[in-house]
């Protein structure tokens, strides 16, 4: 593999997960392929600014969007200064690159209405993936979980009796979140269908398939995507909404915003403050309705 070195880097020092590693080498791979084919270098090493520029030209001319294209030049700056960093090169053909302009994306979360309504429909369940299923969205909602946090959870991360769950986040950063007394309730069915089960392949894992399996992040997105599509008329009914909702609402109802970002698993409070263009919009909608000079 000719990005070895740099696999190795992103796996133990960064600790990145295997997705984004993943992402990564295919980015390089695909550069490296136009590097070669084009300009007739077999070493990105060695390749200068205007050849990956010719290459998001390329990438602009077969409509990849803008976001994608930045995203995989943070690809090759990342190799590049892993190359800056075991002094392999001198300096980065990227070091004066600028990111292309992107629109910035609005994501709508599901309405406290939206989400009362699916857990009411719900509610009956009385079968191992009725539960289960009940049980994902109420994790989803109530704690602010990823999708690969939430099917990677392990039976010991959660403890009843101290009503928390363990989470491991990105780069093995783990974060302990609290549970509501309802949900800690659901979890205690879900774990008596699951102890029901016939045979338990994968008996580490907290949430499994009906055969005893570890479910997998498709699975959980078509729970989230079939049951909202029942409730909302929004575009997006997926997992992450479900984790937009629960920071939004909780910042709507005056949560410190580093006790959200804490919940959140956010390294920065940067990546926090995305969340709250709708509770400013709800302070608006409280100010206007309540200020005794709006009414002259």
């Amino acid at each position: 593999m000719p990005f070895q070195d740099f696999t190795d880097y992103l796996n133990l020092e960064k600790k990145y997960s295997p997705h984004t590693v993943k992402a990564y080498l295919n980015d390089l791979e695909t550069f490296l392929l136009f590097a070669s084919e084009g300009y007739e270098y077999q070493n990105i090493r060695e390749v200068n600014y205007s050849v990956i520029r010719s290459w998001i030209v390329s990438l602009v001319d077969a409509g990849i969007s803008n976001r994608s294209i930045n995203r995989k030049i943070s690809s090759l700056k990342t190799y590049y200064k892993f190359l800056l960093k075991t002094s392999q090169i001198e300096v980065s053909p990227l070091v004066k690159h600028k990111a292309l302009k992107t629109s910035k994306k609005v994501q709508i979360p599901f309405s406290e209405k939206e989400i009362e309504k699916v857990l009411e429909m719900m509610e009956g369940a009385n079968d191992f993936n009725g539960v289960r299923n009940r049980l994902i969205v109420e994790l989803f909602y109530s704690t602010g979980i990823r999708r690969a946090e939430l099917v990677n959870l392990q039976l010991n991360d959660v403890s009843l009796s101290q009503k928390t769950i363990k989470v491991l986040g990105k780069r093995n950063k783990e974060r302990i979140i609290p549970l509501l007394p309802s949900v800690a309730e659901t979890i205690e069915q879900y774990l008596a269908f699951r102890n029901g089960l016939d045979k338990i392949a994968d008996n580490s894992y907290f949430f499994l398939s009906l055969k005893g399996v570890k479910i997998y992040e498709t699975l959980v997105y078509r729970v989230i995507n079939t049951y909202f599509s029942k409730a909302s008329e929004k575009v997006k009914k997926s997992p992450h909404i479900l984790r937009h909702s629960f920071a939004t609402h909780l910042l709507n109802q005056g949560a410190d915003l580093n006790a959200v970002k804490e919940l959140l698993g956010h390294s920065s409070l940067a990546s926090t403050q995305v969340y709250t263009h709708n509770s400013i919009a709800k302070l608006k909608e409280v100010y206007t309705d309540s200020h005794p000079r709006n009414s002259k």
